[in-house]
Formats: C-alpha cells, sequence, structure tokens
C-alpha cells in the first residue's frame, strides 16, 4: 500500500477510537487532578472529586462506544471494531462504574466496613483503573498479534498495580504472585505468537494468508495456537494459569477484586474467540473441552473447603470460568453467542456477588462463620444474595438459568455433529457439578438466615451510601429481569 494510503487509512481510523483517546485523555487528567487536588486539600477532600471525575469518564467513554457510527478495520487492521467489541466495551465501562461507585462507602467510613477502611485504596487507584478499562477496550477490537500483546500487557501491569496498590504485606504478597505468573504466562503466549508468524508470514489474524498457512502446518499450528491461547487463558483464570487468582482475591480490596472477575475476562474471551475464527480448529476441540472441565471440577471441589468469602468467590470464578468456556468449544455460531451472553449477564451476577457480601460481612470480617445471623442486619440485602447465589448455581428464576441453557445446548448441538466423546463428558460433568455449586453458593445465606448470632454479639444495621445503592441498582435487578427478558441482551448479540 503506497505511504499516502497508510497516512489516509490511520487518519480515517481515529474516528473509530474516539473511546479509547477519550480514555486516554482521561487518564492523564486524573493524574493531574490528583496532583492539583491533593496540594490544595487532604485526602477525603479530595477523593469525592475523584470519583466524579472517574464516573463521569466512564459514562462519557460509554455513550461514545454506543454512539460509534464507524464499524470495520482501523489502523491497517491493528484492530477492528464490530459490534461484539462494542458489547464487550458496554460491559466493561459498566462495571468499572459499578466498582468505583461501591468504592465510595469504604473510603467514606460507614459502620460495617470500618475494619476495611485501613485496607482503602489510595487515590492513585482512579487512574490506574482508568489505564486497565483502556487496555480492555483497545483488547476487545484487537486482531492483531501485536495489538493483542501489547493491550494484555497493558491490562495485566495495571492489574498488577492495582493488587498491590494498598501497600500492605498482604497486598504485596498477593500482587507478586500475580506478576510472577503473568509474566510465565505472557512469556508462552509471545512464544506461541512467534511460531504463529514464523508459520504464516502475517500478525494479522484476520488475513485470508493466516489460516491457509496454518491448516498447511497441521500438529505444529496447533501447538502453537495453544501455547498463544496462554496469556488469554490465564485472563480467563482458566485452569491451569488459575492458580494466582484465589491469593490476589484475597490481597485486591473488595472493589478491585470484583472488577477482576468481569472486566479482564470479558475482553479476553472475546480475542480467544476471535483467534479460533481465524485457526483451523479441527484439533482445538478436545484441548479446550479438558480445559473447561478441569476448571469447572477444580473450581467448585476447591470451593467447597474455603473458609473465607472472597477466596470462595476466587475459586467461584475458576468454575465460572470452565462454564463460560463451555459455548466456546461447541465452536460454532451458536455457542459463540451463548458465551457472549454469559459473560454479559455473568457482569451483574458476579459484581453484585461481590457487592453483597462485603455489605453484609461483620464488622469488615469475610470469614464465612461470621456470617451467622447477620440477616437481621438487612432483610432485604440477604434477599438480595439469595438471588444472587441462585444465579450463580444456574437455577431459574435467575438468568444464570438462561446462561447455563443456552451454553450446553450448544455444546450438545455441536456433539450430535462431532461426535466428540469429550463434549458429552463435558456436558455431563458440567450439569453435575451445577449440582455440586449449590452447596458452597448456598451457605453464605444459610448462615445468614437459619444460624443464630453469636452471644454478645450486637447486631449492627448496614448502612450504605447513596452510590453503594445506585451500585446495588445497577446489578441486582437485571439478574431476574434478564430471565424474563433475555432477548434485550440476545437481539444484540444476534447482530453480529
Amino acid at each position: 500500500m503506497p505511504l499516502t494510503d497508510q497516512l489516509q487509512n490511520i487518519l480515517d481510523s481515529l474516528s473509530g477510537v474516539g473511546a479509547e483517546g477519550w480514555l486516554a485523555l482521561a487518564f492523564c487528567g486524573l493524574l493531574i487532578a490528583e496532583l492539583v487536588l491533593l496540594r490544595r486539600g487532604n485526602e477525603q477532600q479530595t477523593r469525592p472529586w475523584l470519583t466524579g471525575l472517574t464516573v463521569f469518564g466512564l459514562l462519557i467513554a460509554g455513550v461514545i462506544t454506543i454512539g460509534e457510527p464507524f464499524r470495520g478495520p482501523l489502523f491497517l487492521n491493528l484492530l477492528f471494531l464490530d459490534n461484539q467489541a462494542i458489547l464487550i466495551k458496554g460491559v466493561v465501562a459498566a462495571g468499572a462504574i459499578a466498582v468505583v461507585l461501591w468504592e465510595t462507602g469504604i473510603w467514606q467510613g460507614n459502620d460495617q466496613q470500618q475494619a476495611t477502611a485501613k485496607r482503602q485504596l489510595p487515590t492513585e487507584w482512579y487512574a490506574v483503573l482508568m489505564a486497565l478499562v483502556l487496555g480492555l477496550f483497545l483488547l476487545s477490537m484487537a486482531v492483531n498479534l501485536l495489538s493483542i500483546y501489547l493491550s494484555l500487557e497493558l491490562v495485566s501491569i495495571s492489574s498488577y498495580l492495582l493488587t498491590g496498590l494498598v501497600g500492605d504485606r498482604k497486598a504485596s504478597e498477593g500482587g507478586l504472585k500475580y506478576l510472577l505468573f503473568g509474566a510465565v504466562s505472557s512469556a508462552v503466549m509471545l512464544y506461541g505468537m512467534s511460531l504463529l508468524y514464523g508459520l504464516t508470514g502475517t500478525l494479522d489474524i484476520t488475513s485470508a494468508v493466516f489460516g491457509i498457512e496454518l491448516a498447511k502446518n497441521g500438529s505444529i499450528a496447533l501447538v502453537a495456537g495453544l501455547l498463544t491461547m496462554a496469556g488469554l487463558l490465564f485472563k480467563l483464570s482458566a485452569v491451569p494459569f488459575q492458580i494466582w487468582t484465589p491469593d490476589a482475591y484475597e490481597a485486591a480490596p473488595v472493589p478491585v477484586a470484583a472488577f477482576f472477575s468481569i472486566g479482564p475476562k470479558a475482553a479476553a474471551l472475546l480475542v480467544l474467540m476471535r483467534l479460533l475464527s481465524a485457526m483451523p480448529v479441527a484439533g482445538l476441540q478436545t484441548p479446550l473441552a479438558i480445559v473447561a472441565m478441569a476448571g469447572i471440577l477444580i473450581g467448585n471441589l476447591s470451593a467447597l473447603r474455603q473458609t473465607d468469602a472472597k477466596r470462595l468467590l476466587a475459586y467461584s470464578t475458576i468454575a465460572q470460568a470452565g462454564f463460560l468456556l463451555v459455548g466456546v468449544v461447541a465452536l460454532s455460531d451458536a455457542g459463540f453467542q451463548a458465551a457472549i451472553f454469559y459473560m454479559a449477564t455473568y457482569l451483574f451476577i458476579s459484581l453484585a456477588a461481590f457487592f453483597l457480601i462485603d455489605a453484609l460481612a461483620p464488622a469488615g470480617s469475610l470469614r464465612i462463620a461470621d456470617f451467622a445471623g447477620r440477616m437481621s442486619a438487612s432483610p432485604l440485602l440477604t434477599v438480595c444474595l439469595v438471588v444472587v447465589a441462585i444465579a450463580l448455581t444456574g437455577l431459574p428464576p435467575t438468568v444464570g438459568f438462561t446462561a447455563k441453557v443456552l451454553s450446553f445446548s450448544a455444546l450438545f448441538n455441536a456433539y450430535q455433529s462431532t461426535d466428540n466423546p469429550w463434549l458429552i463428558w463435558l456436558f455431563g460433568l458440567g450439569l453435575a457439578n451445577a449440582v455440586v455449586s449449590l452447596f458452597y453458593y448456598i451457605r453464605i445465606p444459610f448462615l445468614l438466615i437459619f444460624r443464630p448470632l453469636p452471644d454478645n454479639v450486637p447486631v449492627v444495621p448496614v448502612r450504605l451510601t447513596v452510590a453503594q445503592w445506585v451500585a446495588l441498582a445497577i446489578t441486582v435487578p437485571p439478574v431476574v429481569l434478564l430471565f424474563v427478558k433475555p432477548d434485550l441482551i440476545m437481539r444484540l448479540i444476534a447482530t453480529f
């Protein structure tokens, strides 16, 4: 392509990255605003301004994304903007807004959160979160091995910082473990990408040459593809790259852990599906089925033994990553659409679970045994937690049931067309583990409702800020509403 055409393509592509440009400006603006505001007042006076600026920046990014008129390749096929990318960017922006709103209750020092206030995030976290969202926006559009790697590294570095930003020993340990496992998975992924480039001579996974050349190389292409997926499976908390998850979630403050449960997973899932669509997939279905089975089994069995609520949710996300991959394993349009629906609805379920457990935790303690008899502190929040636990299990009348039905239906249809025995094993094991998960998802609601409050322990009513109630209003009602009206999301997915 002539240089003038390349320059014109770059100029034309600017109209498709308005949200990303805004997020970059917002990141710089937050850094400057923090420095200026801290010079004029203390940290508690600065936080409301930074919270408002962050929510405003994320809202504007979401509005720009929804109104984006451009569709197609950007910057000489480094990025690709389509309806899938727009949906994932909307999921990421909504999740980020919810966690910022929830974090306000920690620095305002509500009674039930006094113990966690000592581990409140420093003011730098707003800018780092904005950088993480920017990385996820770029990752959702990445269709070039180079852009995939750079976007994933921006996401990873921001995640490492958020995990250890509190600065105490637990946070430092969790952040270091996250960094070490992330570095290994990035190295493996980069090696796989180098093999793919060597086999195809191109970094563009949408190029026809990419698929044709890989089809000629059989087993080598299969190995290269599996190595490349390492970084994406790491972000999904999928086996065997899940080891970091419990320690990082336990070390990170609740808002950060809540965002980790949905943000990176949403973008990584979309890139994984795009990569599979560009590769010969005949040999990839069985390894992916084994990864999904292992994630479901390890996540659920490990969660049964947990005594800490945040670690329980961490192992839950490992199991949910396996369920997310069920639709992907089908390697069909119906399976991919089911996986996207699962991811979009998991946003509401996962965030609501983290928020409600944090709200109902007695004096900041997240020990599961300490939740006994706490229903009287807030009957409404307890009922909400019961609904969310049912959704995580995948039972009606919640959208978790709809998501699992769509995923397993696509998997069964794939089995009928391929007769791959691993698919029916995944089908049976997945359904059996959905029942197993009921035992640990219902444990906290059971303690809240049916176990007495320990002697000489006063009941302190849960008091949330207005912003926290808004965060719950964003996340809890859709858990039931989308079961009744799943077409609210399915209409968007059907246009892909």
